[in-house]
């Protein structure tokens, strides 16, 4: 506690001291010279955004400079400002004393060092990564300018607790907290870029690639997390009740989660399914886009993408319609009336197979003569495509459309049912000549006599 209320108090000092050069006449004075800069440079970086045309202008560079000049462009504002109060600065401490100048100079600084980490900053794609990396760099540069900062280390150390041999301090979180999301960053960015280098490798299977990018990201991940424990000083071995948590929470409820990652590198190894392929869980079809440790993603013919877990592919029945080959067969079931010719029925059948633009020439489409009743003659028209992920129930309907035509064309008759009804016991019918029916009545009509 006396170590904390004595950083407190250095702190306090060095607060007051910054105050004290501030505030004096000049302080007025220097706040309406940097309001006139920032109106300045507003206006000059406006107009130059408006004539100027960035995307022309780096056209053809090399993607980090374009990135960067696009953080200079974006900073331009900042860039004039620095520019403007810097010169007035200079002109001051030679007509002056050079600690009139002190809030202009610490702008200058600010300014400048905002500047720098937003264009470094700029080579950083995500957003969120690039704002977070921007406001800590600036956060430590400015307490280091304002002379801040080894007061406020001194704070973040003094307050501590002890976890098992472990001192920890808001220092030491903090410093993990920032070290740890970098790495992770880094390694998400190499991992990218080597899965992307995977991906045009044509010696590797699609499943070998992936399974190759996830365990690439994995070991980078890890190789962070041990890098940055061992820089900022945490004994790897004080790990051990973290790891025992750990095991005691896939025990209890992460089951599911372990299950589908296991199943995921399951699949990626034995290549049962694999990215591109079309296949049938349930009540899903479609073509495989994408698979992860987690689920793999199947795209629906109505466009819909629907997250399979890995383990359902595992336990339930699995319909690869591409495993081996992209070659299927479709069998399609037509009767005919009892009059057709059956021979002139599968010339026709056949004729109208060909027709269709998706049926494969080789193995060429057959037609069996399958049965023969009383009410219909049956058939059944075979035929092979290789494009499974183009639909199975519209190739369907263009097979049944063909044959339609066909035989409404070679005039073949479809079956229709004839339903013959008896009946049992015995029944009269009196029947009423119709000139002795009254006008208004019906012409006739019948009645049953019991």
């Amino acid at each position: 506690m006396d170590t904390l209320n004595k950083v407190l108090g250095d702190l306090t000092d060095a607060a007051n001291d910054l105050l004290t050069r501030a505030m004096t006449i000049w302080l007025p004075i220097q706040v309406g010279i940097l309001v006139l800069c920032l109106a300045l440079a507003g206006g000059i970086a406006a107009l130059t955004r408006r004539r100027t045309n960035l995307v022309e202008m780096t056209m053809g560079w090399p993607l980090l400079l374009r990135a960067m000049a696009r953080a200079v462009v974006n900073n331009l504002g900042t860039i004039i400002f620095i520019a403007a109060t810097g010169l007035i600065r200079l002109l001051l401490e030679r007509v002056t004393d050079p600690a009139n100048g002190y809030v202009l100079e610490v702008a200058v600084k600010l300014a400048t060092a905002w500047v720098v980490i937003a264009i470094l900053a700029g080579i950083i794609h995500n957003r969120f990564v690039k704002r977070a990396v921007a406001v800590t760099a600036w956060t430590i540069a400015a307490l280091s300018i304002l002379g801040l900062l080894d007061e406020v280390t001194s704070t973040l150390s003094a307050v501590a607790i002890t976890i098992g041999g472990m001192h920890v301090t808001l220092l030491l979180i903090l410093k993990a907290t920032i070290f740890l999301a970098l790495a992770l960053w880094l390694a998400f960015v190499i991992s990218g870029m080597l899965e992307k280098r995977l991906e045009g490798t044509t010696d590797l299977t699609p499943s070998v690639q992936v399974l190759a990018g996830k365990l690439i990201r994995l070991a980078l991940v890890v190789i962070a997390i041990v890098v940055v424990a061992s820089a900022i000083g945490i004994d790897l071995s004080a790990l051990a009740l973290f790891s025992g948590a750990v095991g005691v929470g896939v025990g209890l409820g992460l089951q599911k989660i372990v299950a589908n990652f296991v199943s995921g590198v399951i699949l990626l190894i034995d290549k049962s399914v694999k990215p591109g392929d079309v296949i049938s869980v349930d009540d899903s079809f479609g073509r495989v886009v994408s698979m992860g440790t987690r689920y793999l993603v199947v795209t629906r013919r109505d466009g819909r993408e629907v997250l399979i877990p890995n383990e359902d592919l595992i336990t339930h029945k699995v319909i690869n319609w591409s495993y081996s080959k992209n070659e299927i067969r479709l069998d399609i079931p037509f009767p005919v009336d009892v009059g057709s010719d059956p021979h002139h029925v599968r010339r026709v059948a056949l004729e109208a197979a060909a027709s269709v633009a998706r049926v494969l020439a080789d193995p060429s489409p057959v037609c069996h003569f399958v049965n023969f009743s009383n009410q219909s003659l049956d058939f059944l028209l075979r035929v092979w495509i290789k494009d499974p992920e183009s639909g199975i129930t519209n190739m369907k309907s263009a097979l049944l459309l063909a044959l339609w035509d066909g035989m409404a064309r070679e005039q073949i008759m479809i079956p229709s049912p004839i339903a013959d009804m008896r009946l049992r016991g015995t029944a009269k019918l009196a029947v009423q000549p119709l000139d002795d029916l009254p006008s208004e009545k019906l012409p006739s009509r019948r009645e049953q006599i019991p």
